[in-house]
């Protein structure tokens, strides 16, 4: 497993109680220590008009740059975000003029919570594991921004009926600053970036995979025998999905706090 499941050095705790004094006066450090989000504060904009106004000119010109750079124009017409839980890492892909899935950016997910396993009910910390879409933008989050996933789906929701399971939670975001209970921190840096790409993009155009690892690489660490019976079936369509992308065995970058190299 990686260090999310390890014993956290010192730093982190001392990272997590400066948060708690940060939440109280309404900012929060980002955790790049990058322009633009020092000290941004939390629910700071109360339209999405007005994030974008505040983030748009500070992002876009990187924005244009990586997409021009590489042939592509911006903003492109499609994008996919596959996060995966254990690499902790959030990799967006657009088409290029051919069609084929090209890497554009790849970011540390700097915060996650629960284990390797689908989000069942409400409470239990788990980051969902499916095909999911964007289905709203908050700009006033406590976490600076977020991207709202439509968790529980159709397929959500059929699975709970069949196992006449109810309170599934809701509320999963991808969204800034760097705790997690159940969604995809980023820092408040990267989601500026994530949250202007969305918006320049268009939510239709938006799918986001979820996914326990990079499942064309390994298998998840879990007993497959105790899990759901609909899990192999989930997993199956995942591993065929993940397939049609050409992922980065390694990122030369840590996750802040605990010095790991993100890899897979």
């Amino acid at each position: 497993m990686l260090g999310m499941y390890k014993c956290r050095p010192l730093r982190f705790y001392l990272a997590s109680t400066l948060l708690v004094f940060s939440l109280l006066s309404s900012e929060a450090i980002c955790p790049f220590g990058e322009s633009g989000s020092a000290l941004a504060k939390r629910g700071k904009h109360s339209t999405v008009a007005g994030a974008v106004k505040e983030y748009g000119p500070l992002v876009r010109d990187r924005l244009k740059y990586r997409f021009e750079s590489r042939g592509l124009v911006y903003p492109p017409r499609k994008l996919t975000m596959i996060g995966l839980k254990e690499e902790r890492v959030l990799h967006i892909f657009t088409p290029d003029k051919k069609g084929k899935n090209e890497l554009i950016f790849s970011y540390p997910i700097v915060g996650v919570s629960g284990s390797p396993g689908p989000k069942l009910k409400e409470g239990d910390r788990q980051i969902p594991e499916g095909i999911y879409k964007i289905i709203g933008f908050k700009p006033n989050s406590i976490a600076h921004l977020a991207l709202i996933l439509n968790y529980p789906n159709k397929e959500d929701i059929k699975y709970a009926r069949q196992e006449k399971r109810s309170n599934l939670g809701s509320d999963i975001e991808i969204h800034g600053s760097f705790w997690s209970t159940g969604c995809l921190a980023m820092g408040d840096s990267a989601i500026e970036e994530i949250f202007i790409l969305a918006h320049d993009t268009g939510l239709r155009s938006i799918e986001v995979i979820l996914s326990p690892c990079n499942l064309n690489l390994k298998e998840p660490e879990l007993d497959m025998k105790t899990g759901p019976k609909w899990l192999p079936e989930v997993y199956n369509r995942l591993k065929d999905r993940l397939s049609e992308f050409e992922m980065v065995k390694e990122i030369s970058t840590t996750i802040p706090w605990n010095n790991q190299i993100l890899s897979q």
